[in-house]
């Protein structure tokens, strides 16, 4: 049974591969986050991030189904108010910004609207979904804080292509897995979570 399913995946994805039309270009936005703590002990405050890298679309033509994939840096934090709270005041520890700097691998399932007499060469619109791998490769001094290696989170969204190359999206992105904790305090870790925009331009 086993080797049946492998059979048949890998038939299914050779007839994929071989019929849909692969495209790749830069891309860059803003994303709108904050992180959303296990218990509601700090007054977060979201900060205006960025992030920018490569877009990758492959789609099947005529049904106008297809993934899209890419590679990019993400800058992404909130405000913490550390200072009011003796655990870590007493450490010399202020309110700050928390700053996070991560390598993104973004993989959608995306379905685009390619059957409209034409008027998608000029605005097709797009939904798109799935999980956004995260490696955490740098941040800002963060006395209080701990981070993994990486997470994962998930995300939706929604955006049109215009005259067949340029494409302006923006959804909801949150984390499944936590992105931060406390180091003084036990099983205390947050999720990033946040709207984001981005524009592309694909050859």
């Amino acid at each position: 049974m086993i080797r049946k399913l492998l059979i048949l995946t890998t038939i299914l994805a050779s007839a994929f591969t071989a019929s849909a039309e692969f495209r790749w270009g830069p891309t860059a936005g803003a994303n709108f986050g904050t992180f959303h703590w296990k218990q509601n002990l700090l007054d977060t405050k979201g900060r205006t991030g960025f992030q920018a890298g490569v877009l990758g679309e492959l789609m099947i033509p005529g049904i106008g189904f297809g993934i899209d994939l890419g590679l990019r840096y993400s800058m992404n934090g909130a405000h913490e108010n550390f200072g009011d709270f003796k655990i870590w005041n007493s450490d010399g520890i202020t309110d700050q910004n928390v700053w996070m700097h991560t390598i993104q691998i973004p993989l959608n399932l995306k379905f685009k609207w390619t059957r409209m007499n034409g008027f998608e060469q000029t605005l097709a619109p797009f939904v798109f979904g799935g999980p956004v791998f995260n490696f955490n490769v740098a941040t800002n001094s963060q006395p209080a804080l701990e981070h993994p290696a990486g997470y994962v989170a998930m995300q939706c969204g929604a955006g049109v292509e215009l005259f067949e190359h340029w494409q302006i999206s923006g959804g909801y992105s949150w984390g499944i897995s936590y992105q931060v904790r406390t180091i003084k305090l036990d099983n205390f870790s947050a999720q990033p979570r946040g709207w984001f925009v981005n524009a592309a331009y694909l050859f």
